[in-house]
């Protein structure tokens, strides 16, 4: 019934069909919040804003914290900033989502794939070293699945060759690395708040960085190269006239959307705690499976389990494909692993070679994960897996 039956079946009527794989953890209070933005009539650059984005830099320890309309325009800036172009090359994970790249792209450099760790999933360090060129500009670094990524010896290598880190931490708001915030040491760290994010407000961008000069840059590129900012505008005289010393963008955040998202800064312990919760209940049970392992946390780090990810070994009785069916008819939706941005289209004709990042790619899947979901909801998920996998179970003695 499993190995080699790709045979599509309709999904089972079982009183788990309403299992979310993800949903945002959005609450009263967030709306409240909102809604009292609104009824400010100040829903773009104003004190909502400035709140947010002073909890990031608390959160980071950084001197600067700036708010954008996502981690795509986010991370575009900050590459824009450091005046990237044709010619040049910045190393980046293809165990990413393809944002990650495509920003590279965006500016009109070449995104230089790399290996990853088979256990972390995260940039491979010693895969940095032999990917390094005359034409190398940049390092983005990656905290897979909000993993914190092993930073110490990338940061040695960008010293010591003169690089730039832009550490993508799009999924590892609250994630710790060495007791610090995942990414710091890196020029630029960039947050997402996107609606599968740990802090959400449907879309949004943060630049987190202690670079004043990046800074400054990024405050003009994200609106439109206005010189005078729209807090600084509603206080200022009218006769002081702005300038736009440079071509830039429209990737403000409104102050609707930092209201949203400085609610749920007000309760990040809350929503890790939930979210440890049900990683913890996966671990106890799920390691009792022979053949499944999950993602390797460094001991120096604190992951946020922002998704839950698991891999299928060498001797699995079904390919992943065929797992995710076999759940799916138990009314448990999941998803695939993360992508391998090298093998879409657009990247395809690089040709490039990465046999752990494909191996880890075609045999893992994700699980339902996020606050609210239900014990009952979660002990289907986990009998289930047990009784997929009923040859391969370690006894409980």
């Amino acid at each position: 019934m499993l190995k080699g039956d790709t045979v599509s079946k309709p999904r089972a009527a079982t009183p788990y069909m309403n299992i979310e794989f993800a949903q945002p953890d959005m609450t009263e209070a967030d709306a409240a919040a909102a809604a009292d933005a609104v009824r400010s009539r100040w829903i773009v650059g104003g004190p909502r804003l400035r709140e947010l984005e002073q909890a990031f830099a608390n959160l980071t320890q950084t001197k600067y914290a700036l708010g954008a309309t996502s981690w795509t325009t986010a991370g575009f800036m900050v590459l824009r900033a450091w005046e990237l172009g044709p010619g040049d090359e910045v190393i980046v994970p293809s165990l990413s989502f393809i944002a990650t790249s495509n920003v590279v792209r965006h500016c009109g450099a070449t995104p230089v794939f790399c290996e990853v760790d088979p256990d972390t999933w995260n940039i491979d360090a010693n895969d940095i070293e032999h990917r390094i060129t005359t034409r190398t500009k940049a390092i983005i670094t990656v905290d897979q699945l909000g993993n914190p990524c092993d930073m110490d010896p990338i940061l040695d290598i960008a010293r010591r060759d003169g690089l730039k880190v832009l550490h993508d931490a799009a999924c590892s708001t609250g994630s710790l690395y060495k007791g610090k915030a995942s990414g710091t040491g890196a020029d630029a760290i960039v947050y997402s708040l996107h609606a599968r994010k740990i802090v959400t407000c449907g879309e949004g961008g943060m630049i987190c960085t202690n670079d004043e000069k990046l800074a400054a840059i990024v405050k003009l590129l994200r609106h439109q190269g206005m010189s005078i900012s729209d807090d600084q505008r509603h206080g200022d005289s009218p006769s002081k006239f702005e300038t736009y010393p440079i071509v830039g963008y429209n990737y403000r955040m409104t102050d609707i959307q930092a209201a949203v998202a400085l609610s749920q800064m007000k309760r990040l312990d809350q929503t890790l705690a939930g979210r440890r919760n049900v990683a913890g209940r996966y671990l106890s049970a799920l390691q009792r499976i022979r053949q499944l392992r999950t993602q390797t946390v460094l001991p120096c780090a604190v992951t946020n389990w922002q998704s839950y990810q698991v891999q299928l070994k060498s001797g699995a009785p079904m390919s992943r494909s065929e797992l995710m069916d076999e759940l799916w008819n138990r009314g448990i939706p999941t998803r695939r692993g993360v992508m391998l941005a090298h093998l879409e289209p657009p990247y395809r004709p690089m040709n490039v070679k990465l046999p752990v990042s494909e191996y880890v790619e075609s045999t893992t899947l994700q699980l339902p994960m996020h606050t609210g979901l239900p014990e009952d909801h979660q002990a289907h998920i986990i009998e289930s897996l047990l009784e997929l996998f009923s040859n391969f179970v370690f006894s409980d003695g």
